[in-house]
């Protein structure tokens, strides 16, 4: 059963009202410290400030504490992917930079 806090944060987050959101999972995490839930909670904190590494930590806590938890699962999959392809990207970049012909040079 969810507590109110957790339905209060579910709500505020649903209306853009991160700080808020976060206070309330925050409270219903300290009041229940084995709740997956509200460590998803901040999770979803997290990706609307744009913290998906923040993010991660916060679903691998929930999965840690809930290992059933899908959402928690699913979340953790899915940020590994997109920061694994972030990382790739930005290590790509600079060996496709030097590689470049200079500027003004003429091209094969």
């Amino acid at each position: 059963m969810m507590s109110d806090e957790l339905l209060a944060a579910e709500r505020a987050l649903a209306f853009g009202m991160v700080d808020e959101a976060e206070r309330l999972f925050r409270l219903a995490a300290a009041a229940d410290p084995t709740s997956s839930v509200a460590v998803v909670g901040l999770a979803g904190v997290a990706l609307e400030r744009g913290d998906q590494e923040g993010a991660l930590v916060f679903a691998r806590q929930a999965l840690a504490l809930e290992p059933a938890n899908e959402a928690a699962s699913r979340l953790v999959t899915r940020l590994d992917e997109v920061l694994r392809y972030r990382e790739a990207t930005r290590s790509a970049a600079p060996a496709a930079a030097s590689n470049a012909a200079p500027r003004g040079a003429p091209k094969p």
